[in-house]
């Protein structure tokens, strides 16, 4: 498989996650044969702190092309409630561009739960 991915790390916590994630992305391609070609751009507080757009036009138009998009966590203290311009407004701008309402992860039932009724 090849795959283009849009990598959005985000502010605070979400540069590291990312980071943990594209090692996990590698680990993969190696074991499996896959390529995938990761490309990077602002997103969030830091773009806001960049160019004063959460969602600056070339990220949009990279994460409309990608196969793909890994997006870390956005925001913090610095871009909170006072501020002219929030991160949350980049997220819910990308939602609505690329279709989509809501983050997914992956999710394991409780053992316990499996065979309720």
């Amino acid at each position: 498989m090849k795959a283009m991915i849009a990598v959005l790390a985000g502010d605070g916590i979400g540069p590291e996650v990312c980071a943990e994630a594209l090692r996990v992305l590698d680990a993969v391609a190696g074991r499996f044969g896959h390529a995938f070609e990761l490309r990077s751009a602002d997103f969030g507080g830091c773009a806001i702190d960049a160019c004063g757009d959460g969602l600056p036009a070339d990220t949009l138009r990279l994460s409309l092309a990608a196969d793909a998009v890994l997006m870390g966590a956005i925001g913090g203290p610095k871009w909170g409630p006072g501020a002219p311009v929030r991160p949350e407004t980049a997220l819910l701008r990308l939602r609505r561009e690329l279709g989509v309402f809501a983050n997914l992860r992956p999710v394991q039932p409780h053992a316990a739960l499996r065979n309720a009724s």
